[in-house]
């Protein structure tokens, strides 16, 4: 039963993560565009539903991965959080009419065969203990990811700097994602409460949020989740076979090399491939009816990008205040 469960809390974990995505990437849109890595940036994103709403599902997405990762292994786990890209992607198209290009189709299929092989090559056990060297050394992480970001935010614009800055996030949140592992077994919450993981999964994730919110503003929010996910996936996954005893069928090691090559390859080509939305289309849809998307979460795209003089949506403008 407890296996059963593994298995529906990381499918529906992809499924919010995506949804968190896609809603992320359109409020951060809505914004200002900022320069330096500023917490107030957060702020001003809270005030916004379509962010909060985002955020809620992120939460959610979040513990269901530290569910998933009580019995799954780190590698499979990590990997399946990229698969969130693909609901982000459907998503995007559907609602906002975001203009794919066929490669980055074609690496969206085979993220879904690498996740596949993962699935199948996988084989769920407990998590042993961090010692007090790696929990540490977790927490010396958060440091120079920091400083890395405030660099990186003043100097990488356009989708460099969505790749940049999405690759820190990750590093953020795959440092989040090794503490959760072992604190999946805290007995309790006061077992919880004491336990000093539960602190470097908050710091960790607080900062890959705001790194997530920069890398979006600039320019392509499918690079920057897909840099996101590769930094997040590949360290996490290393520390779980060495130091957290993740395990693999026995004679399919080389079924998981496969899935995590073909996942890490693609996710790392859609940074590449990736192309900064369009949303022209569905500005003129939104205008003309008003979507249950709109209703539930209240997105506008008059919000996304206001008029200019002569009518038409600039995508270089300031939001309005609504």
């Amino acid at each position: 039963m407890a296996l059963a469960l593994g298995w529906i809390f990381l499918g529906t974990m992809v499924i919010s993560y995506g949804v968190a995505n896609f809603l992320q990437a359109v409020a951060t849109g809505r914004e200002q565009r900022h320069e330096s890595l500023n917490p107030r940036l957060l702020l001003k994103l809270a005030s916004q539903k379509t962010y909060l709403t985002g955020i809620a599902f992120q939460i959610l997405g979040f513990l269901l991965a530290i569910a998933a990762r009580a019995d799954l292994p780190l590698f499979l786990v990590q990997a399946a959080v990229a698969a969130g890209l693909g609901v982000t992607a459907v998503l995007g198209v559907v609602l906002l009419k975001w203009r794919l290009p066929k490669a980055e189709i074609a690496l969206l299929i085979g993220l879904s065969l690498g996740i596949v092989m993962l699935v199948i090559s996988a084989k769920p056990s407990a998590s042993k203990d961090l010692d007090l060297v790696a929990i540490l050394a977790l927490a010396g992480s958060w440091v120079l990811i920091a400083v890395a970001g405030w660099f990186t935010a003043r100097k990488l614009h356009g989708v460099p700097g969505s790749v940049a800055l999405g690759a820190l996030a990750g590093l953020s949140f795959g440092a989040a994602a090794v503490a959760s592992r072992p604190l999946a077994s805290a007995v309790g919450v006061t077992g919880l409460l004491s336990d000093p993981l539960l602190y470097v999964i908050i710091v960790q994730s607080l900062t890959g949020q705001l790194l997530l919110a920069l890398a979006m503003q600039r320019g392509s929010a499918t690079a920057a989740v897909a840099a996101m996910d590769a930094a997040f996936a590949v360290p996490a996954a290393a520390v779980g076979l060495l130091l957290l005893g993740d395990q693999i069928r026995p004679n399919l090691e080389w079924l998981a090399a496969t899935g995590f090559l073909v996942t890490l390859g693609t996710v790392l080509a859609l940074t590449r491939y990736a192309q900064p939305q369009q949303h022209t289309a569905a500005i003129a849809r939104w205008r003309s009816r008003p979507s249950e998307l709109e209703a539930s979460v209240d997105v506008h795209a008059s919000d996304l990008f206001p008029p200019t003089d002569d009518g038409a949506p600039d995508p270089m403008r300031e939001p309005s205040n609504r």
